[in-house]
């Protein structure tokens, strides 16, 4: 195959497609600010070509996530929807009640749980585990949590990962995410079953808001998925069979892949394929 272009501009590509998936931080904003373009690129394929959905691997209810986003400056009118892994983790929990559960995360993610009877109990009791990340992702690291899940995997609990990043740009740094701890318990031979990208379950979710939105089912060659993550954003949508661009800027988690080249070993050190690589995303 190939190696892909590197490409200025959304415009001269979106005629082939008829909806975009796009990814949240790291291609729209880095959690502190907006990136220059990106409202306007989605607002225009929106105008021009047809439905934008944002696909996040936030670990929340996506009924939260516009307010969050208009806080940073994003205008509802340049988007139709929004799918998160929260919305698929809620899926799979719901089909492990009424057991008990661990709860591993922060206070901010509580809102995940609205609305679901479950009951949370220490990791003795528990029958699960739910991992939105670490307690308090500015200090902690990944390692901090090595004897909780080897007592987990001991016990044979499942994990549930309600979002598959390993780390995520927060404004000029790398945070650890879940997907960090998912990785370290997998490594102690614990199960992990996970939500977001880059699995299937939120991509059936994704295009479900797709088809309802346009009042019918959209060809998964007519869509295009934009990010910034190699194996969640860029290893779902070549697992969907959808089209990929790859945002490999200073914005994004690979931020040292801004050159061309740079990005093109990225992709097959990843074994990942993109139709386009963009610094950033513009129209």
């Amino acid at each position: 195959m190939l190696d892909p272009p590197l490409i200025s501009h959304l415009a001269p590509l979106a005629g082939r497609y008829d909806a975009l998936l796009c990814d949240a931080w790291g291609v729209i904003h880095d959690g502190i600010r907006l990136f220059d373009g990106a409202a306007y690129a989605l607002g225009r394929f929106r105008s021009e070509r047809g439905p934008v959905v944002i696909l996040t691997n936030a670990p929340r209810p996506s009924s939260i996530i516009p307010p969050q986003l208009g806080r940073l400056g994003l205008p509802r009118s340049a988007y139709d929807a929004v799918v998160t892994s929260g919305e698929a983790t809620r899926a799979e929990i719901a089909r492990r009640l009424p057991a008990p559960a661990y709860r591993l995360g922060p206070e901010k993610d509580a809102r995940l749980y609205d609305g679901i009877d479950i009951d949370f109990v220490g990791l003795e009791e528990a029958a699960f585990i739910v991992c939105t990340g670490l307690v308090d992702d500015q200090r902690e690291t990944p390692e901090d949590y090595r004897p909780l899940l080897e007592k987990a995997a001991r016990r044979g609990l499942p994990m549930i990962c309600a979002n598959p990043d390993i780390v995520v740009r927060w404004g000029g740094r790398l945070v650890w995410c879940a997907g960090a701890l998912a990785q370290l318990y997998e490594g102690l031979g614990g199960e992990v079953v996970y939500g977001g990208k880059p699995y299937p379950a939120i991509y059936e979710l994704a295009l479900g808001e797709i088809a309802t939105i346009r009042g019918a089912a959209v060809d998964r060659t007519r869509v295009l998925c934009i990010g910034d993550g190699l194996r969640t954003d860029i290893a779902g949508a070549n697992a969907q069979g959808i089209d990929a661009v790859f945002v490999a800027g200073a914005g994004g988690v690979h931020g040292g892949a801004g050159s061309l080249g740079e990005a093109h070993k990225a992709l097959a050190d990843s074994q990942a394929r993109a139709t386009a690589v963009m610094e950033s995303l513009t129209w």
